[in-house]
């Protein structure tokens, strides 16, 4: 079982997202049979068979081994991963490119270039499995709190010319001729969802708390 699965496929997607094999797949975290899970989800087995099938038609579910049972054989599956994502190439006609951008401010830029990180680290993930060899990657995630904008810009400002002086010091321009690996550089930076706020009143029951102007340019 991979820790997490890039769906690629638009009907392996759509077969995903259904609200019942969604808890399917959850409850087959573990290896279980239709029986099991229909208890669990609270569904008759015939109906729980009936999505089983369409979730290991698109290799979500893997069979793990068969157990006799009386005349019957039961089958014993479990999901293909841990967590699945779906890469935008599910939606490969309207996804979005990173190159019809190149404003580094750009919050659509941080998107595109997020979606095709998705999808090319999902296929080096499917590449490295099947060859039983360990990916190669690195990140890091952190918090900062700037005072103002102006820390933030200047930040940005002095991120990008750091990276460009690392790109610059290790970057093998002849990598092609020497038999180096091309590797992808992503930096990104954007606010941190702030949780939400709810406040009671006569008027609006439950109705959230809007920052002001001035919060959201620090944020």
């Amino acid at each position: 079982m991979l820790d997490i699965a890039v769906i690629e496929d638009p009907a392996a997607a759509e077969a995903s997202l259904d609200p019942v094999r969604t808890r399917i797949l959850h409850e087959l975290s573990h290896p279980g049979s239709a029986t099991q899970i229909a208890v669990k989800v609270g569904l008759p087995r015939q109906k729980v068979n009936y999505h089983l099938k369409a979730l290991e038609r698109h290799g979500l579910v893997e069979l793990v081994e068969e157990r006799r049972k009386g005349n019957v054989t039961e089958r014993v599956l479990q999901a293909s991963a841990a967590s699945y994502l779906i890469s935008p190439q599910a939606l490969s006609s309207v996804s979005p490119d990173p190159h019809r951008f190149s404003d580094r401010f750009s919050a659509f830029w941080l998107l595109a270039l997020a979606g095709r990180m998705v999808q090319e680290v999902g296929r080096l993930i499917a590449g490295a499995a099947a060859a039983r060899q360990k990916l190669a990657t690195f990140a890091i995630d952190g918090e900062i709190t700037f005072r103002t904008a102006a820390d933030r810009a200047a930040f940005a400002e002095e991120l990008g010319v750091a990276v460009t002086r690392l790109v610059d010091k290790y970057h093998d321009g002849g990598a092609g001729a020497s038999g180096g690996r091309r590797h992808r550089l992503v930096v990104a930076l954007h606010p941190v969802l702030k949780s939400t706020t709810l406040k009671t009143t006569k008027e609006t029951p439950e109705s959230p708390e809007i920052p002001t102007a001035k919060e959201q340019d620090n944020d």
